[in-house]
Protein backbone atom coordinates (compact mmCIF):
# COMPACT_ATOMS: atom_id res chain seq x y z
CA UNK A 1 0.00 0.00 0.00
CA UNK A 2 1.70 3.67 -1.00
CA UNK A 3 0.43 5.23 1.85
CA UNK A 4 3.09 5.72 5.33
CA UNK A 5 0.35 8.49 6.75
CA UNK A 6 -1.12 8.22 10.42
CA UNK A 7 -4.58 9.68 9.71
CA UNK A 8 -7.18 9.13 6.47
CA UNK A 9 -10.57 10.59 5.97
CA UNK A 10 -13.07 8.64 3.66
CA UNK A 11 -16.35 9.91 3.05
CA UNK A 12 -19.38 7.11 2.16
CA UNK A 13 -17.08 4.82 4.57
CA UNK A 14 -21.03 3.19 5.61
CA UNK A 15 -20.72 0.76 3.07
CA UNK A 16 -18.92 -0.38 -0.66
CA UNK A 17 -15.96 1.29 -1.87
CA UNK A 18 -15.53 3.92 1.75
CA UNK A 19 -15.96 -0.18 3.76
CA UNK A 20 -13.71 -1.53 2.23
CA UNK A 21 -11.28 1.48 2.05
CA UNK A 22 -11.59 2.05 5.77
CA UNK A 23 -11.29 -1.71 6.56
CA UNK A 24 -8.37 -2.02 4.95
CA UNK A 25 -6.56 1.42 6.20
CA UNK A 26 -7.57 -0.08 9.89
CA UNK A 27 -5.43 -3.33 8.91
CA UNK A 28 -1.98 -1.40 8.00
CA UNK A 29 -2.58 0.68 11.76
CA UNK A 30 -4.20 4.03 10.05
CA UNK A 31 -6.85 6.12 12.14
CA UNK A 32 -9.32 6.40 9.95
CA UNK A 33 -12.67 8.46 10.16
CA UNK A 34 -15.40 7.85 8.00
CA UNK A 35 -18.21 10.15 6.95
CA UNK A 36 -21.57 9.23 6.06
CA UNK A 37 -25.14 9.46 6.78
CA UNK A 38 -25.87 6.15 6.94
CA UNK A 39 -25.16 5.59 11.15
CA UNK A 40 -25.71 1.54 10.89
CA UNK A 41 -23.12 1.60 7.93
CA UNK A 42 -20.75 2.93 9.54
CA UNK A 43 -20.85 1.33 13.20
CA UNK A 44 -20.75 -1.93 10.70
CA UNK A 45 -17.58 -0.55 9.03
CA UNK A 46 -16.00 0.05 12.32
CA UNK A 47 -17.03 -2.94 14.23
CA UNK A 48 -14.20 -5.10 12.99
CA UNK A 49 -10.97 -2.11 14.04
CA UNK A 50 -10.82 0.49 16.81
CA UNK A 51 -8.74 2.64 14.79
CA UNK A 52 -12.19 4.24 12.74
CA UNK A 53 -14.26 6.28 13.95
CA UNK A 54 -17.39 7.19 12.70
CA UNK A 55 -18.82 10.95 11.60
CA UNK A 56 -22.06 11.12 10.89
CA UNK A 57 -22.66 13.87 8.47
CA UNK A 58 -24.40 14.80 5.30
CA UNK A 59 -21.44 15.64 2.88
CA UNK A 60 -24.10 18.18 0.78
CA UNK A 61 -24.01 19.95 4.23
CA UNK A 62 -20.74 22.73 3.56
CA UNK A 63 -20.61 23.91 7.20
CA UNK A 64 -21.27 20.47 8.85
CA UNK A 65 -18.42 19.43 6.65
CA UNK A 66 -16.27 21.91 7.69
CA UNK A 67 -16.93 21.32 11.60
CA UNK A 68 -16.57 17.93 11.07
CA UNK A 69 -12.99 17.98 9.23
CA UNK A 70 -11.99 20.83 12.15
CA UNK A 71 -13.67 17.86 14.82
CA UNK A 72 -11.69 14.91 13.68
CA UNK A 73 -8.14 17.15 12.91
CA UNK A 74 -8.45 18.02 16.73
CA UNK A 75 -9.15 14.36 17.81
CA UNK A 76 -6.78 12.22 15.53
CA UNK A 77 -4.45 15.09 14.25
CA UNK A 78 -3.70 16.19 10.67
CA UNK A 79 -5.08 14.23 7.75
CA UNK A 80 -2.75 12.92 5.59
CA UNK A 81 -5.01 11.26 3.08
CA UNK A 82 -8.86 11.94 1.98
CA UNK A 83 -10.61 9.14 -0.09
CA UNK A 84 -14.44 10.66 -1.41
CA UNK A 85 -16.03 7.77 -2.02
CA UNK A 86 -19.71 9.17 -0.90
CA UNK A 87 -22.12 8.77 -4.00
CA UNK A 88 -25.82 7.74 -5.33
CA UNK A 89 -26.28 5.85 -8.29
CA UNK A 90 -30.27 6.02 -10.14
CA UNK A 91 -30.03 5.98 -13.80
CA UNK A 92 -33.27 6.97 -15.76
CA UNK A 93 -34.28 8.21 -18.57
CA UNK A 94 -33.32 12.72 -18.83
CA UNK A 95 -36.84 13.29 -19.45
CA UNK A 96 -38.68 10.67 -17.38
CA UNK A 97 -36.13 10.77 -14.06
CA UNK A 98 -37.47 13.03 -11.45
CA UNK A 99 -35.65 16.77 -11.69
CA UNK A 100 -35.23 16.46 -8.21
CA UNK A 101 -33.36 12.85 -8.03
CA UNK A 102 -30.83 14.76 -10.79
CA UNK A 103 -30.29 17.64 -8.52
CA UNK A 104 -29.65 15.04 -6.02
CA UNK A 105 -27.42 13.44 -7.60
CA UNK A 106 -25.09 16.45 -8.53
CA UNK A 107 -25.59 17.43 -4.93
CA UNK A 108 -23.72 14.57 -3.71
CA UNK A 109 -21.54 13.32 -5.95
CA UNK A 110 -20.11 16.52 -6.81
CA UNK A 111 -21.08 19.01 -4.13
CA UNK A 112 -19.70 16.38 -1.48
CA UNK A 113 -16.66 16.59 -3.29
CA UNK A 114 -16.38 20.11 -3.08
CA UNK A 115 -16.91 20.04 0.69
CA UNK A 116 -14.23 17.80 1.18
CA UNK A 117 -11.83 19.29 -0.87
CA UNK A 118 -12.22 22.94 0.59
CA UNK A 119 -12.06 21.59 4.22
CA UNK A 120 -9.10 19.73 4.25
CA UNK A 121 -7.09 20.24 0.71
CA UNK A 122 -5.80 23.63 2.22
CA UNK A 123 -4.08 22.06 5.20
CA UNK A 124 -2.46 19.26 3.28
CA UNK A 125 -0.92 21.84 0.59
CA UNK A 126 0.15 24.26 3.88
CA UNK A 127 1.84 20.73 5.03
CA UNK A 128 3.06 19.93 1.39
CA UNK A 129 2.28 15.95 1.86
CA UNK A 130 -0.75 14.02 1.48
CA UNK A 131 -2.64 11.48 -0.65
CA UNK A 132 -6.36 13.04 -2.34
CA UNK A 133 -8.21 10.38 -3.94
CA UNK A 134 -11.57 11.15 -5.80
CA UNK A 135 -13.87 8.80 -7.49
CA UNK A 136 -15.09 9.64 -10.40
CA UNK A 137 -16.23 6.55 -13.16
CA UNK A 138 -16.14 5.16 -16.96
CA UNK A 139 -19.69 6.77 -17.04
CA UNK A 140 -17.43 10.18 -16.45
CA UNK A 141 -15.43 9.36 -19.58
CA UNK A 142 -18.12 7.57 -21.98
CA UNK A 143 -21.56 8.93 -21.63
CA UNK A 144 -24.64 6.58 -21.65
CA UNK A 145 -28.12 6.48 -22.53
CA UNK A 146 -30.26 5.60 -19.44
CA UNK A 147 -27.83 6.97 -17.44
CA UNK A 148 -27.03 10.79 -18.23
CA UNK A 149 -27.67 12.52 -14.44
CA UNK A 150 -25.37 10.19 -12.96
CA UNK A 151 -22.74 10.49 -16.32
CA UNK A 152 -22.92 14.16 -15.66
CA UNK A 153 -22.01 13.93 -11.97
CA UNK A 154 -18.88 12.37 -12.37
CA UNK A 155 -17.86 13.80 -15.65
CA UNK A 156 -17.71 17.31 -13.33
CA UNK A 157 -16.11 14.97 -10.09
CA UNK A 158 -13.26 14.31 -13.14
CA UNK A 159 -12.92 18.03 -14.79
CA UNK A 160 -13.20 19.21 -11.01
CA UNK A 161 -10.25 16.92 -9.48
CA UNK A 162 -7.96 17.44 -12.52
CA UNK A 163 -7.92 21.15 -12.24
CA UNK A 164 -7.40 20.73 -8.62
CA UNK A 165 -4.60 18.31 -9.46
CA UNK A 166 -3.05 20.65 -12.01
CA UNK A 167 -3.16 23.83 -9.12
CA UNK A 168 -1.25 21.91 -6.85
CA UNK A 169 1.14 20.12 -9.02
CA UNK A 170 3.71 21.02 -7.04
CA UNK A 171 2.72 20.87 -3.44
CA UNK A 172 3.90 17.17 -2.18
CA UNK A 173 0.06 16.26 -2.14
CA UNK A 174 -0.36 13.44 -4.63
CA UNK A 175 -3.88 13.26 -6.93
CA UNK A 176 -5.78 10.30 -8.18
CA UNK A 177 -9.02 10.35 -9.52
CA UNK A 178 -10.28 6.17 -9.99
CA UNK A 179 -12.68 5.36 -13.34
CA UNK A 180 -13.18 2.27 -13.13
CA UNK A 181 -15.85 0.15 -14.60
CA UNK A 182 -19.43 -1.44 -12.59
CA UNK A 183 -17.94 -2.06 -9.36
CA UNK A 184 -19.74 -4.72 -7.00
CA UNK A 185 -21.21 -2.89 -4.14
CA UNK A 186 -24.59 -1.54 -3.22
CA UNK A 187 -24.14 1.38 -5.26
CA UNK A 188 -24.33 -0.80 -8.08
CA UNK A 189 -27.64 -2.53 -6.78
CA UNK A 190 -28.74 0.70 -6.55
CA UNK A 191 -28.38 1.15 -10.45
CA UNK A 192 -29.77 -2.08 -10.75
CA UNK A 193 -33.30 -1.11 -9.49
CA UNK A 194 -34.02 1.63 -11.40
CA UNK A 195 -32.89 0.83 -15.21
CA UNK A 196 -29.92 -0.85 -16.49
CA UNK A 197 -28.76 0.26 -19.72
CA UNK A 198 -28.07 -2.72 -22.19
CA UNK A 199 -24.82 -1.82 -22.77
CA UNK A 200 -23.35 -2.32 -19.70
CA UNK A 201 -25.77 -5.07 -18.57
CA UNK A 202 -24.21 -8.15 -17.40
CA UNK A 203 -20.90 -6.86 -18.14
CA UNK A 204 -17.69 -7.49 -16.01
CA UNK A 205 -17.69 -6.42 -12.78
CA UNK A 206 -14.85 -5.55 -10.57
CA UNK A 207 -14.60 -5.99 -7.10
CA UNK A 208 -13.60 -2.64 -4.97
CA UNK A 209 -10.41 -4.59 -3.66
CA UNK A 210 -9.48 -4.52 -7.62
CA UNK A 211 -10.63 -1.07 -8.00
CA UNK A 212 -8.11 0.05 -4.84
CA UNK A 213 -5.35 -2.07 -5.92
CA UNK A 214 -4.85 0.10 -8.80
CA UNK A 215 -5.35 3.38 -6.89
CA UNK A 216 -2.53 2.60 -5.08
CA UNK A 217 -0.50 2.09 -8.06
CA UNK A 218 -1.37 5.25 -9.47
CA UNK A 219 -0.32 7.22 -6.48
CA UNK A 220 3.22 4.96 -6.51
CA UNK A 221 3.90 5.74 -10.24
CA UNK A 222 2.41 9.38 -10.17
CA UNK A 223 -0.25 8.64 -12.20
CA UNK A 224 -3.59 11.06 -12.36
CA UNK A 225 -5.70 9.05 -14.29
CA UNK A 226 -6.84 5.26 -12.20
CA UNK A 227 -8.35 3.41 -15.13
CA UNK A 228 -8.77 -0.32 -13.53
CA UNK A 229 -10.24 -3.45 -15.15
CA UNK A 230 -9.81 -4.89 -18.56
CA UNK A 231 -10.56 -2.68 -21.83
CA UNK A 232 -11.06 0.36 -19.49
CA UNK A 233 -7.88 2.11 -20.52
CA UNK A 234 -8.86 1.65 -24.36
CA UNK A 235 -12.30 2.72 -23.67
CA UNK A 236 -11.28 6.27 -22.04
CA UNK A 237 -8.95 6.59 -25.73
CA UNK A 238 -11.53 5.53 -27.92
CA UNK A 239 -13.64 8.22 -26.60
CA UNK A 240 -11.60 10.60 -27.61
CA UNK A 241 -10.39 9.59 -30.83
CA UNK A 242 -13.85 7.89 -31.90
CA UNK A 243 -16.92 9.70 -30.10
CA UNK A 244 -18.92 9.43 -33.10
CA UNK A 245 -18.51 5.44 -33.23
CA UNK A 246 -18.77 5.36 -29.71
CA UNK A 247 -22.66 6.53 -29.78
CA UNK A 248 -23.49 4.97 -33.20
CA UNK A 249 -22.48 1.55 -31.00
CA UNK A 250 -24.42 2.64 -28.24
CA UNK A 251 -27.95 3.67 -30.21
CA UNK A 252 -27.26 0.32 -31.68
CA UNK A 253 -26.84 -1.51 -28.54
CA UNK A 254 -29.80 0.60 -26.88
CA UNK A 255 -32.38 0.56 -29.80
CA UNK A 256 -33.14 4.03 -29.62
Amino acid sequence: MAFNGKVALITGGGSGMGRTAAQLLAKQGVSVAVIDVNEEGMAETAAVSDNIHTFPVDVTDTDAVHNAVEQLQSTLGPIDRVANAAAIMPFGNLMEQDPKVQLKLMQINYGGLVNIATATLPSMVQRGSGDFISFSSMSGVIPGLLMGGYCATKAAVQMYTEILYHENLNSGVRFVCACPPPVSTPLWKQAEATVMPKLIEGGDVLTPEQVIADIERCLESGEFLSLPGKGTRLGYHMRRLMPGQIWKHTHKVEGF
